[in-house]
């Protein structure tokens, strides 16, 4: 995808009673309806993808989709 702008607003996907840094995700709106993702600490490393994807994914989300990542022993949840 195209190379990441440089005047992009993050902001950082965490509670916001969370202290210290993170990690945490970063998330910024670029032009031409690119959405870029990044994390905390490795901000030089950034995935871009487009806000039709972004909202697909955040709806799915919301929906529970992903929620088997999450359970505990899941190859997801322990990185297996």
């Amino acid at each position: 995808m195209a190379d990441t702008p440089a005047d992009l607003t993050w902001f950082r996907a965490a509670p916001e009673d969370a202290t210290g840094p993170g990690p945490w995700i970063e998330i910024a709106c670029g032009p031409g309806d690119l959405v870029h993702l990044r994390e905390t600490g490795a901000p030089g490393t950034v995935v871009t993808t487009t806000a039709r994807k972004w909202e697909a994914f955040t709806q799915g989300v919301v929906a529970g989709e992903f929620d088997h990542f999450a359970e505990p022993g899941s190859e997801a949840s322990t990185g297996a």
